[in-house]
């Protein structure tokens, strides 16, 4: 039986795939800072439906100000990485925009050995060698 987390994670990355292919569509006779922002709309709708109909609102409240600040921190980032993602799917194959942009694993590897003192493992150092082969393989 595969764990609840990697199933979440791998429909995540199909959902992430189809994302991708259907922006690259979209994104034909369209400026990429548009497209994000109406990306963007859609899924602000998408994620306060499905808080609505699970928690309600009250997931709001409970909230400390360090969880709110690095939660804002984390949005700020995931904005900047969806406007700089279209730029690139603009101006690129998106397999190709894809690989590059799926090479995020290895910063998380990194930034997390370093800033959560995750334990940097003999199976994370040949997995980063891996995604890194295949970046270079893939995106040139």
């Amino acid at each position: 039986m595969l764990p609840e987390w990697f199933i979440y994670a791998l429909f995540s990355a199909v959902t992430a795939a189809l994302a991708s292919i259907l922006a690259k569509i979209g994104l034909q006779g369209v400026d990429s800072i548009t497209a994000t922002a109406l990306r963007s709309i859609v899924m602000t709708i998408l994620v306060f439906t499905v808080l609505y109909f699970t928690k309600g609102y009250s997931g709001l409240t409970g909230l400390t100000q360090r969880e709110y600040m690095f939660i804002i921190l984390s949005g700020l980032a995931g904005g900047a990485s969806w406007i700089l993602y279209f730029l690139a799917l603009q101006k690129g194959e998106a397999g190709k925009v894809a690989v590059v942009d799926r090479s995020s694993v290895l910063f998380v590897i990194i930034l997390a050995t370093i800033l959560l003192q995750e334990e940097l493992t003999i199976k994370k150092i040949v997995a980063g060698i891996l995604v890194f082969t295949a970046l270079v393989l893939l995106a040139i």
